[in-house]
């Protein structure tokens, strides 16, 4: 297929290029050429705006920070809405709220245009890989036409429903995700302050019930004080802010995930931004009297 792909940081260029890897022409534009121009090396086609972008794609994919970055590129001057031809899908793979998601596709559809929603799970890693997981809310037709284009990117593709539904699952994907790192790093720290040996103790649980990918991979790097960014702090509080948002929209009790989002602002708050979520690890050992320190 012929795609357009906006969006091209640490999710979005490893992303566009698996797209290249499975054959598909891949066209790309950036406010900053210096972020084209590893796609622009491997062959994509460069746009001088997401309007070019879009009169020359079947698919948009964009791959941004929050809601308002979405609706610019799609919506705003020179976005997408603007350059369309007859038929083209716009895909949304930022992590945004429903409610949003569902605004968006509606004035997209209002210009002819379909929306999906598609999420996404798995980091930085996961992009690299193309193992991806892919939480699509929309269209079913339009599912079907752009599933080969999620196939480069991901090893689990679902469509959960209607518009907002793929949002719907990444929320709860980030309650679960938030509230385990929260939880094996209060355990990571509660068996060294306990004078244990903390890596004995991860090898133990993971034989039992407490076995999870989150004590299995990032407990490990805990271990190893690794908090390179695979996905950054501030991005996880802007996630939980997201589920926080709704709740009080519905008038949903969430107390796990208050308080996982509590821990994620004093993260932010404490300087720790830049950090891997799983430098909740370093706040509670601060918290607990320690140093943490890388």
């Amino acid at each position: 297929m012929e795609v357009g792909f906006i969006g091209l940081g640490l999710m979005g260029r490893p992303m566009a290029l698996n797209l290249m890897k499975a054959g598909h022409k891949v066209h790309v534009w950036s406010r900053r050429r210096e972020s084209m121009q590893p796609l622009l090396d491997a062959g994509a086609g460069e746009c001088a705006s997401a309007a070019e972008l879009a009169s020359r794609a079947e698919v948009v994919i964009s791959m941004v920070a929050d809601a308002p970055d979405v609706e610019h590129v799609a919506l705003g001057p020179q976005g997408v809405a603007e350059g369309a031809r007859p038929g083209l899908i716009f895909v949304d793979m930022s992590t945004i709220a429903p409610a949003a998601a569902q605004a968006i596709a509606a004035k997209l559809k209002a210009r002819g245009i379909e929306m999906l929603d598609a999420p996404v799970s798995g980091g930085e890693i996961g992009a690299i890989n193309a193992t991806l997981t892919i939480m699509v809310g929309g269209d079913a037709a339009a599912f079907e036409r752009v599933k080969p284009a999620f196939e480069a990117l991901g090893k689990t593709v679902s469509l959960i429903g209607a518009s907002g539904a793929g949002q719907v699952a990444k929320a709860c994907n980030q309650i679960l995700t938030g509230v385990g790192v929260a939880a094996v790093a209060e355990a990571m720290n509660f068996a060294k302050k306990s004078g244990v040996d903390a890596a004995k103790v991860r090898e133990a649980l993971l034989g039992g019930f407490a076995y999870s990918r989150i004590l299995e991979n990032h407990g490990q790097r805990m271990l190893d004080r690794n908090f390179k960014p695979g996905f950054k702090a501030w991005m996880h509080q802007k996630d939980l802010r997201i589920v926080m948002e709704e709740a009080h929209r519905l008038g949903l009790a969430l107390p796990t995930s208050a308080a996982t989002a509590q821990m994620l602002n004093a993260m932010v708050g404490s300087g720790l931004g830049e950090n891997d979520s799983i430098a909740m690890l370093k706040l509670l050992e601060r918290m607990s009297g320690g140093e943490g320190q890388d």
